[in-house]
């Protein structure tokens, strides 16, 4: 928070010990088994996730970042709570769209990825998202993907066709369809070895083996590697489980990512990574709802497509976006308006009021923990499936309670777990020098120390500043 702000500042200092809560609290909805159930790392140490990154061949758009954004919020309830975590984000730099529009352009794949790659950063940055401790990419790790083709063709699972793609044989997986429910249809598995995939992305109802290794085409330019089955370039689905075997193992404790990822993306990876090295993939699937913008599916035809750069140049700040997108909970259809970001805005400001003059602690501080109390139950809820509209209602519906020292701990540590930036409240700016004066004299009257009291406050007369005192705290004003 911005100190150098005339409102009412209230002398407190934070509690350093005690702890927000056992992150294994945290309760969330499994995609798998359709149940609300506790995240427990299964190590014991570190609650180790994954979350598919951005394709990088153009802006990401508010949909995108409605998911990073609750996955970011998810790190930050279980850290906050106290639980260490390992978060592996991936940047898919190699698929049939980056491919296609980088030699459209003219310009190499990695050239042309690098620049949408790190204008996905800006706009993390910009969002407020913690940064992955692992951000690998799909080009990087070509030879662990080769590496596990050739495993599940050693082990029947997958097979060459003539042209030197490989594919996924999904007959060969008892379990396929399990995850986005395609085993309750009446489908033949049996007779896909005749239907295939080879787009990286199709139809949800297109059930068929996908592939693998994609046999290099003139239109790839020079977009092709070296395998045992020929040049080509590996298929979409297989990244990410060549870089979850690397970095989190055979077994780890959560996947997430938006639902229009659950098939067929989602569903190939589970198959192609038990086929492979065998263990339980993910023990937790996370998925977060489609965004709606102005009640449509977004589209650029029809002018509902916006990124974060589009609304900061209609004059909306990153924050009051990143506030409308976990406004309402992630397994709920959201539709985002600009009567929305207007609500976001006015909401802000008056967190901002109510808070002007606290320190905040930093965010490894207050994952110390501490006593959080009257937003204890804002807490909860984001611990109750990430409830992040209730933890909000919570959160205003307290602040006028607030007046210890737990109390301010559990507001600010509120905001760290929404990834919430509050704006500078309107006013005069005071000076530092005068903003010290001023909690020097508050302390001593809080301390009945009436002579250095007078002495400060005759001392911030001279600088021409006079303070009007309150029940609950000060305000200084130009004199």
């Amino acid at each position: 928070m911005p100190e150098k702000v005339v409102n009412a500042i209230l002398g407190n200092s934070f509690a350093r010990s005690g702890g927000a809560g056992n992150a294994a609290r945290v309760r969330l909805f499994d995609t798998l088994t359709r149940k609300v159930v506790p995240l427990e790392p299964v190590d014991g140490k570190s609650f180790r996730f994954y979350c598919c990154g951005p394709t990088v061949y153009g802006p990401s758009h508010i949909g995108n970042f409605r998911t990073f954004v609750v996955q970011d919020v998810l790190r930050r309830v279980l850290e906050l709570g106290g639980m260490k975590t390992k978060h592996v984000r991936n940047i898919t730099d190699v698929d049939d769209k980056t491919i296609r529009d980088s030699v459209a352009a003219g310009r190499t794949l990695s050239d042309f990825t690098a620049q949408w790659r790190d204008k996905f950063h800006e706009d993390c940055e910009s969002l407020n998202c913690l940064k992955p401790h692992i951000e690998p990419s799909a080009v990087e790790h070509v030879p662990e993907q080769i590496t596990m083709i050739a495993e599940l063709v050693e082990k029947g699972h997958a097979y060459a066709s003539d042209d030197g793609s490989v594919y996924f044989k999904i007959s060969s997986f008892a379990d396929y369809g399990k995850l986005s429910r395609l085993d309750t249809r009446e489908l033949d598995l049996g007779k896909t070895q005749n239907e295939r995939a080879n787009s990286d992305e199709y139809e949800k109802d297109n059930v068929a083996d996908f592939v693998l290794w994609k046999a290099r085409r003139d239109e790839d330019g020079g977009n092709f590697w070296e395998s045992p089955w020929g040049q080509g370039r590996p298929g979409w689905h297989l990244e990410c489980s060549a870089m979850i075997l690397k970095y989190l193992g055979k077994t780890f404790d959560l996947h997430s990512g938006g639902e229009d990822l659950v098939f067929p993306h989602h569903e190939n990876e589970l198959a192609q990574s038990k086929c492979s090295c065998g263990g339980e993939f993910a023990r937790h699937w996370f998925h977060s709802t489609h965004l709606l913008v102005n009640g449509k599916k977004m589209a650029k035809s029809s002018g509902t497509l916006y990124t974060l750069g589009d609304l900061v140049e209609e004059g909306w700040s990153a924050m009051e976006v990143r506030y409308v997108l976990i406004g309402a909970n992630y397994r709920k259809q959201m539709n985002f308006t600009m009567e929305s970001l207007h609500a976001a805005r006015e909401a802000l400001g008056k967190l901002a009021k109510a808070a002007a003059g606290q320190s905040a602690p930093g965010y490894r501080e207050l994952a110390k923990g501490g006593d959080l109390g009257v937003f204890a139950g804002a807490f909860e809820k984001l611990n109750d499936d990430l409830n992040t509209a209730a933890a909000l209602g919570e959160l205003f519906g307290n602040l006028k309670k607030a007046s210890s020292e737990a109390d301010w701990r559990g507001f600010f540590t509120i905001l760290a777990a929404l990834g919430l930036v509050l704006p500078e409240p309107e006013g005069i700016e005071v000076p530092d020098d005068i903003i010290g004066l001023a909690k020097l004299r508050w302390e001593a009257r809080q301390a009945k120390d009436w002579e250095a009291s007078d002495r400060y406050r005759d001392e911030l007369a001279q600088k021409g500043w006079v303070v009007k005192d309150g029940r609950e705290g000060y305000e200084v004003v130009p004199s």
